[in-house]
Formats: C-alpha cells, sequence, structure tokens
C-alpha cells in the first residue's frame, strides 16, 4: 500500500526526539453487510476503512497517534505528532526496511468482494425462510450475512516491512418465538476465516433452523432454579467462560501490571491434570485466526495451560518490554484508531480423558448448559457472570426439562479449579470479543466440561 522508501522516513521522523522503537500500521478494510428482517431485505451496507497508525516507544511509555492521511505528508505530520509527546530532543535516525512474506494458511476460494449483493442475497434468503418455516409460534426472525477484506501493512524500526490480507464471512440468524404471553430468542452465527466457500460445508438452512430450534425450546421451558450445583457447559461456545473468566486474566496488557489472578504463577498449578488449554491463531479457515499479528509477529500456538500447569501468558511486544518476556504473536487491535495490545484468537481446552455419557450420569441434580450466552469479567479479581442462552435441569444422571433464565456466577481461577470432569467432543464457536483495543473477531471452544459446583442464578 505504502512503498518502502515512504514508511523509512516516516519511521525516524517518529523516532527524531528520543524514542527507541517505531511502528507504523497501515490499513485497508472492505466490508459487506446484508440485512433482511420479517422475510423483508432491510439494509445493504457497504463500507470502507483507510488509515495509518503510527506507534513510538521510549523505554515503558508509549504514545499511539492516528490519521486518515496516508499520503507521504499525512504520514510524516501523524509521526512528527507522536515524536513531539516523546520528547524534544534532535536525533538522526537511519532505517532501512527487509520485506518480509509470510505465506498464507488461509487460502481464498471465493473473494467475497468479487461477488454480487444478489448472489448474497439468496444466501441470506435461504437462512431466513428455513428459520421462519420452522414453526408458526416464530414471530420474527433477523438475519444478516457480513463479509470482511482486511489488508494490513506493518513497517518498523527493526527493520521490518510485511503486509497480510484477512477475508472473513459470518452468517447471523436471531429467531424470536412468541406464544403471545412471552419472547424467547434463538442465535446461530457461524463464521470463518474464508470467502463464501464456507457455504459450500455450512449450509444457510440449517443456521436458520438452528436458531428457532433453540427459541422453540426456550419458549417452551420453566424458570431455572437458582443455588450452587454442579453444571456440565457444552462444547463450542460453552469455551466462552474459559475465554472471559480465565482467557482475559492471562493477557499480558493485565499480567504486567499484577491486575490478574494469574500473575506470578507460572509453573504452578492452577486447575486439574485433566485441563490443558491452547490458543492458536494458526488454524487453517478458523475465525480468530491471523498469519501474522498486528504487530506483524508470526501466530504461533500457545499452550496456555498444560496438565494443569501454567504455562504460558499472552504477550504483545510493550507488555513484554514490562515483563521481560518475547511477544507470543498475540498483539491485535480493532482497526488503525486502536493501539494493539495482547488478545485471544482462537482460545480453546482440548479433550480430556472422560467420555461424555459419563459426564452426565455423574450429576445427581444439576444443569446441563448447551449453550452459553454473553456476560461480564473483572480479569483483576476474576468475577464473572454468564447467561445459559439454552439450559436443561440434570436429575438422576439425565438431562430433562429445559429451564430459561439460568446464568453462571463466580471466579476464573474459582471456576477453572472446579473442572473436574473433561470430554472429549471439542468444538469450536465464533464471537467478537470487546476490550481495550477494540472488538477482534476470536474463536471459543471445549469439550463437553464438568464444573463440581459453581453458582447457578435464577428463580
Amino acid at each position: 500500500m505504502i512503498e518502502k522508501n515512504i514508511l523509512e522516513k516516516v519511521l525516524a521522523r517518529a523516532m527524531a526526539t528520543g524514542a527507541d522503537f517505531a511502528e507504523v500500521f497501515v490499513e485497508r478494510t472492505k466490508e459487506n453487510e446484508i440485512v433482511m428482517t420479517g422475510g423483508k431485505l432491510d439494509s445493504i451496507h457497504d463500507g470502507l476503512l483507510s488509515g495509518a497508525g503510527i506507534r513510538v516507544f521510549n523505554g515503558l511509555r508509549s504514545v499511539h497517534v492516528s490519521t486518515t492521511d496516508i499520503t507521504q505528508s499525512g504520514l510524516m505530520a501523524c509521526a512528527a505528532k507522536a515524536a513531539d509527546v516523546i520528547g524534544q530532543s534532535r536525533s538522526e535516525r537511519m532505517i532501512r526496511l527487509t520485506e518480509r512474506l509470510n505465506g498464507d494458511r488461509h487460502p481464498i476460494k471465493t473473494v467475497p468482494s468479487s461477488v454480487s449483493n444478489a448472489v448474497k442475497l439468496e444466501i441470506v434468503k435461504e437462512a431466513d425462510a428455513a428459520a421462519r418455516g420452522y414453526d408458526s409460534a416464530i414471530a420474527q426472525v433477523k438475519t444478516r450475512l457480513m463479509d470482511f477484506d482486511h489488508n494490513i501493512l506493518i513497517a518498523n524500526s527493526e527493520g521490518l516491512y510485511t503486509a497480510d490480507r484477512q477475508i472473513r464471512t459470518r452468517l447471523m440468524v436471531v429467531s424470536t418465538a412468541s406464544d403471545g404471553m412471552s419472547n424467547q430468542q434463538g442465535f446461530s452465527s457461524p463464521g470463518r476465516r474464508m470467502g463464501l466457500e464456507m457455504f459450500e460445508t455450512i449450509l444457510p438452512s440449517e443456521v436458520g433452523r438452528a436458531a428457532s430450534a433453540q427459541a422453540m425450546t426456550m419458549l417452551k421451558a420453566g424458570y431455572c432454579p437458582a443455588g450452587r450445583m454442579a453444571v456440565a457447559i457444552e462444547n463450542g461456545f460453552g469455551g466462552v467462560i474459559f475465554h472471559e473468566a480465565c482467557g482475559h486474566s492471562l493477557e499480558a496488557s493485565s499480567v504486567a501490571y499484577g491486575q490478574s489472578e494469574f500473575a506470578g504463577k507460572l509453573g504452578l498449578r492452577v486447575a486439574c491434570p485433566k485441563v490443558t488449554a491452547v490458543d492458536d491463531g494458526t488454524i487453517p479457515g478458523a475465525w480468530g485466526s491471523v498469519n501474522i499479528d498486528d504487530e506483524g509477529t508470526p501466530s504461533r500456538r500457545n499452550v496456555l495451560i498444560e496438565n494443569g500447569i501454567l504455562k504460558s501468558y499472552l504477550v504483545d511486544r510493550f507488555n513484554g518490554r514490562r515483563m521481560g518476556m518475547p511477544s507470543t504473536g498475540s498483539a491485535r487491535r480493532q482497526s488503525y484508531l486502536f493501539e494493539p495490545t495482547s488478545r485471544m484468537t482462537n482460545t480453546f481446552l482440548l479433550n480430556g480423558p472422560d467420555r461424555n455419557e459419563d459426564i452426565i450420569a455423574s450429576i445427581e441434580y444439576g444443569l446441563y448448559a448447551k449453550s452459553m450466552g454473553g456476560g461480564s469479567v473483572n480479569p483483576v479479581t476474576g468475577a464473572f457472570n454468564f447467561s445459559v442462552r439454552e439450559g436443561y435441569l440434570i436429575r438422576n444422571g439425565k438431562v430433562c426439562e429445559p429451564v430459561r433464565g439460568a446464568s453462571l456466577i463466580g471466579n476464573g481461577a474459582e471456576v477453572l479449579s472446579a473442572i473436574d470432569m473433561v470430554g472429549q467432543n471439542l468444538a469450536t464457536a465464533q464471537g467478537m470479543c470487546g476490550s481495550s483495543s477494540g472488538s477482534i473477531p476470536t474463536d471459543v471452544g471445549q469439550p463437553l466440561i464438568r464444573v463440581s459446583s459453581i453458582t447457578v442464578g435464577g428463580r
């Protein structure tokens, strides 16, 4: 997007007042969204985001400035602003950039931007029709198809000059079922680091039916009783528990400042030996995968917890300075407007030794959380609260009637220690993770697990 000789001058200007490191992040992102509500086309949105962020370090001080003007003069002016914040001294810098090619684990067969909106609309219609036709009690359906073509260029004062293109596609269906007295929603939203070839293996009609099936189940459900009990959390989006309650507390943005319940615990046991947790940004086609992170570091597989022992944190360049640790390829940002920091990619618990049927059979009375919803967590204390989108009571080792209004309340370290059975049906699900560097695509996942005791909110 921008020639090396120009970026060399920009980096030199950014370091002219005493910075010991400088970086330029250039972005050009196309996005398209088609929304259908109630069987009718609601909106079509095409967007283009273009700009650059310039970041400079001086020891443990970081300054980030952004601009939409990516001409040479615009970038030089942006670099000057960053340099002025660092100091007033003047020094001459000579930057020489060398291009690095990264390869691509995610070949794209059908680039979404090359396909007409008419073709994309047919995908939306198929999902919408399946959702609305599932049952006469389905009162409303909202369907959206989103695709993103994210192009980035990164150059820094260590001589790095590299680029990546990240194409993603996601289909989202929200169904509302009504019996005239109450409404309940169902949700299905697969996404991949792919083009429209995603729909060769994920049928839009199945996505629509899954959302409506969940809405109908919850419409017929009674309220969940509250109390402390054993909970079996299903695979896929059940992994949001680890992601939110523990994953954020393993990011250097918290650990580096001692604001994490896992700070200083490398090499210590934090979970039962059945638990191994991984963050892997290299998985081909996975929603959260990247060839390189947003500092240009190649993505990699990071084992966070191995057989219950804390093995690693997720580290970005700046927080790694404070910790004395190298980057783990975990620096991410929503766009050039944000300063990157340590974030997750595809984070999941590996399969364990327990049979899934034994996990359910082991619970005399408890909750089966088939599908998790959203929630919140405090990474300093690890305290969390998550809704259960689809849940069932377990009695005498059998899954019984569905219940609504359930939530899981606890502490990250405590719930990690309370996982005492890990099943064998690992699956992942897609979401958007929000933090200080904005909203980014991430996969969460796990097999069926048992939490021996946790507080369940309900009635």
